[in-house]
């Protein structure tokens, strides 16, 4: 992906956190709860690269950078923006510390999954 295009590199970015998603969906259904989590977090984290990149050709690395340009997704599509990514934190927590329950998994999924879909339906791939 090094020398991809803004667009180009967006869709596999977008591809690739629908992808996790779908993982984190079998994962769940399996009863593995701490992978299931940590692919949420991951398919959150790969639709903000993939919006940033869409949006701005900006290339976010950093955790803080993510952070950072969540606050920006959140005055374009709105408050539950926060609350998305506020789930997909709590579910990279959940991976290292296994605190949570199938039920925390289960509503995080709802929640990143609106994310997902409304970046991918954005950037139209």
């Amino acid at each position: 992906m090094q020398d991809a295009d803004p667009e180009s590199r967006a869709i596999k970015y977008i591809e690739a956190s629908r992808d996790l998603l779908t993982q984190a969906k079998k994962e769940l259904e399996r009863g593995n709860i701490r992978q299931a989590a940590e692919k949420l977090w991951g398919a959150a984290a790969l639709a903000v690269k993939a919006y940033a990149y869409w949006k701005e050709g900006k290339l976010l690395i950093r955790h803080s950078e993510l952070w950072e340009y969540k606050r920006k997704l959140e005055k374009e599509l709105g408050d539950w923006v926060y609350d998305a990514w506020n789930a997909a934190n709590g579910m990279h927590t959940c991976f290292y510390e296994g605190w949570c329950t199938k039920e925390d998994v289960e509503k995080a999924y709802i929640r990143v999954e609106k994310l997902v879909h409304e970046i991918s339906a954005r950037i139209k791939s």
